[in-house]
């Protein structure tokens, strides 16, 4: 599907951002610097953002629009599509009444926070979400790049360049030397905490681990057509043998810097899907366990294949994550309404810039 059949009239699809952290304001400049499509609101979580520009918010120029902290203010907008970005969730269903309150006005809904396989949350949540799609006669979609393209669509890429597969490994390892965001390198990952913290947080952070990449599990079974019987969870931590200074913030000596985290779909009593997930405050002052930054994906078959990629790769993963929401914005609004996966969609591109 073309861009021309996702909008055959030319019209410009009017875009509102949902909170306007890192991914937030680089989806707002993405939006910007396209001329398929426009700004029409900006929503923020933080009360001193309420009433800025959002050009100025995302670095740029003002370009009219200001930004708002009411709901109600962005459901009364016309638009057709909400990039949605607040911090991962740790419980998916706490956002699930706002998710489809924008999905009920009549606005498709791209997640760069989850939703990658709402199905993998059972029957109730996808009800729920299929409901609110019913109502407003659009689509919701779950995007990225860890998860959302990496962890869970590059290995059903591979898959098809094999039979007989029995097993499939991807695993990420991630440097936040350089992530901006005290909130997602602290609160969400726990760097920085000393250990007995960071141990006491750590039952609802597996949760919400489980439930974010529970999604790219049952998204990779679902595509190889394998049901998953249960998600088994492992997670190691190792403490900062010097002080780290990060972009975020400092990282203290003998606080938790790195983590590992495992996640085993077991089919037919065993393992057949292995998503392995390493985060690193500083990785270029620590030790190389668990690996260095990048990629590694392996599909298990008659052949098996592997695909390695250092974390150069990509050269800005916000900017990466971002673009690919908005490069599915046209065929999301195109797309019959309900859940769609990318098991669902056309194959998304980006475009050539001349």
């Amino acid at each position: 599907m073309s861009l021309a059949d996702a909008s055959p009239s030319g019209r410009r699809h009017r875009v509102v951002q949902w909170a306007t952290g890192a991914l937030g304001r680089s989806a707002i400049r993405g939006v910007l610097d396209r001329d398929d499509m426009e700004l029409a609101g900006v929503w923020v979580h933080t009360p001193a953002k309420v009433g800025a520009d959002a050009g100025t918010l995302a670095g740029r120029d003002p370009v009219g629009v200001t930004a708002t902290g009411d709901l109600g203010e962005i459901l009364d907008l016309e638009a057709d599509c909400v990039v949605y970005a607040p911090s991962p969730a740790r419980d998916r269903f706490a956002e699930l009444e706002t998710i489809c309150a924008l999905l009920a006005s009549g606005k498709n809904l791209i997640s760069l926070s989850g939703l990658v396989y709402p199905q993998a949350h059972g029957p109730f949540f996808v009800n729920e979400l299929e409901q609110a799609c019913k109502r407003g006669g659009v689509s919701v979609h779950g995007s990225g790049v860890s998860h959302g393209f990496m962890a869970d669509v590059m290995p059903l890429v591979l898959s098809r360049l094999s039979r007989r597969i029995t097993h499939v490994y991807a695993r990420e390892c991630t440097d936040f030397a350089r992530h901006p965001s005290w909130r997602m390198v602290h609160r969400v990952l726990g760097f920085g905490k000393d250990e007995e913290a960071y141990l006491r947080a750590l039952r609802p952070t597996r949760a919400a681990m489980r439930m974010l990449f529970s999604e790219s599990l049952h998204l990779i079974a679902a595509g190889l057509g394998v049901e998953l019987d249960e998600i088994d969870v492992d997670v190691d931590h190792r403490l900062a043998g010097a002080d780290l200074s990060t972009a975020a913030g400092p990282i203290p000596r003998g606080t938790v810097a790195a983590a590992r985290w495992t996640f085993s779909g077991i089919a037919a009593g065993r393992p057949v899907i292995t998503v392995e997930v390493v985060h690193k405050a500083d990785a270029a002052r620590m030790p190389d366990e668990w690996g260095r930054p990048g990629y590694s994906l392996r599909v298990d078959g008659r052949p098996s294949l592997t695909l390695s990629a250092g974390e150069e790769w990509v050269s800005d993963a916000v900017s990466a994550a971002s673009a690919h929401a908005l490069n599915s914005v046209p065929a999301v609004c195109a797309a019959d309404p309900g859940i769609r996966t990318y098991l669902d969609l056309p194959m998304i591109t980006g475009r050539m810039h001349l």
